[in-house]
């Protein structure tokens, strides 16, 4: 007798959490997986000097293909976390992992199958975007579900850092590649990593039987109705949710221009500097520079600071002060200094996590995930890439570029600063005071 869909659905997503060992596995795992996540979807910025010159790109088709990504990213992030609710987040991540890796190893094949190389690496990148697009959100519902209360912050944070490894691994190793092997080698380097891990997971963490029984109970099951209950009237009639929105927005957007624009900035500014220290340094920064704006956010607050005023310091570091120093990047002939800006901006943004990505959990604790999703903050990827590349073209500086990200970046810091707020939104009217 088969159990009804919702008891099925339950044991999908995993009513019981992990014992420590399963923890410290799974922890571990899925950091190697968030690496491997930013592997891939780095690899096509650092190759794409050397796509253009093998295919006679200019900045505007380069453009095309580097925000191509962001326009099937956006898509599915919705769509990951309502099936990690259903089947559970694992399984979401194993299946997605196995197709955009053997996507990125086969990247070399497809832009060689016919003299349309930039419609195939479009439409690839297009479907990578799609597959990728389900991760996070399909992680926050697996963790969520399965880490302790008490150990979800350490694990998130832990989690999280795969995304500057897996840059700052491309960086180092894929430079060394490229310079080596050519710009395919580093296409194979990062998928062929990818589907070990999906091995790894599939053959000691998850089973056959897993995936079966999953895949049974999205054909049965019926629609979560939770998601129904978002109160969407009452949360976007509040001037702080709006001004979460766009900062966030304005965070997306800066962050997307520099890590799809910087490689390309570096070799044609500076083609004599060696490349694994201007795809390196930055992401090195990044990271203790991640791990301290969390430590700081929570010390200020457990000293007594409003939570509003540490959101907002923490936003003022990662689009006000990060800004000053994209700007710099304009206006200095320097590689050293070049790389110093680099790597203040980037480390910089990185206060954004404990400033407004924290602050949708203020706003509405009840729906976080799913209004974090329903953002799309990955469009602000396909504009702002698209457009950078657009600026880069028609005026031939990349200080067109730099001072857009300078734009966009303290347009949002001055509307959160103005109509931010850290209260919780998503209540009835009868409770929003309490």
């Amino acid at each position: 007798m088969q159990p009804p869909p919702d008891e099925a659905r339950r044991d999908m997503a995993g009513d019981t959490q992990w014992s420590r060992p399963e923890c410290q596995a799974w922890t571990g795992t899925l950091l190697l997986g968030t690496c491997l996540l930013y592997c891939a979807r780095s690899s096509m910025p650092i190759c794409t000097v050397s796509m253009s010159q093998d295919f006679g790109w200019n900045k505007k088709e380069a453009g095309i293909v580097l925000s191509s990504f962001f326009w099937g990213y956006c898509l599915t992030q919705v769509v990951g976390g309502h099936l990690g609710d259903r089947i559970g987040g694992e399984k979401v991540i194993l299946l997605s992992a196995s197709a955009w890796g053997s996507i990125t190893a086969i990247t070399p094949l497809l832009a060689h199958l016919s003299s349309a190389h930039l419609a195939f690496m479009t439409f690839s990148r297009i479907l990578m975007g799609l597959l990728q697009g389900v991760y996070f959100p399909a992680l926050t519902s697996l963790l969520s579900q399965k880490v302790r209360e008490s150990e979800r912050a350490f694990t998130y944070s832990i989690v999280g850092a795969g995304s500057q490894f897996g840059t700052l691994l491309t960086g180092a190793v894929g430079s060394l590649l490229l310079e080596w092997y050519g710009w395919q080698s580093i296409f194979y380097f990062s998928g062929g990593l990818t589907l070990l891990w999906v091995w790894y997971v599939y053959r000691y963490l998850l089973s056959e039987k897993d995936l079966i029984l999953a895949l049974g109970v999205l054909a049965q099951s019926r629609p979560v109705s939770r998601y129904s209950r978002v109160p969407w009237r009452r949360l976007f009639r509040k001037p702080a949710v709006w001004a979460a929105v766009i900062s966030q927005l304005s965070a997306a957007c800066s962050f997307f221009v520099l890590l799809s624009w910087l490689p390309t900035f570096f070799e044609e500014t500076f083609p004599d500097a060696k490349g694994w220290i201007f795809n390196v340094v930055p992401w090195l920064v990044a990271i203790p520079a991640s791990l301290f704006s969390g430590f700081l956010s929570d010390h200020l607050i457990n000293q007594g600071y409003r939570a509003i005023t540490v959101r907002k310091l923490m936003q003022g570091m990662g689009l006000g002060l990060s800004s000053v120093f994209a700007l710099c990047l304009g206006h200095t002939s320097s590689f050293c200094e070049s790389v110093v800006f680099a790597s203040a901006s980037i480390g910089l943004q990185t206060f954004n996590h404990s400033g407004i990505s924290v602050n949708i959990q203020d706003l509405a604790p009840s729906c976080a995930g799913f209004l974090f999703a329903c953002l799309a903050l990955s469009w602000a990827g396909v504009v702002g890439v698209c457009l950078g590349g657009y600026l880069i073209e028609t005026t031939g500086s990349w200080t067109c570029l730099f001072n857009f990200v300078a734009v966009i970046s303290n347009l949002g810091l001055c509307t959160f600063l103005v109509f931010g707020q850290a209260q919780r939104v998503d209540l009835s009217s009868t409770h929003e005071d309490l």
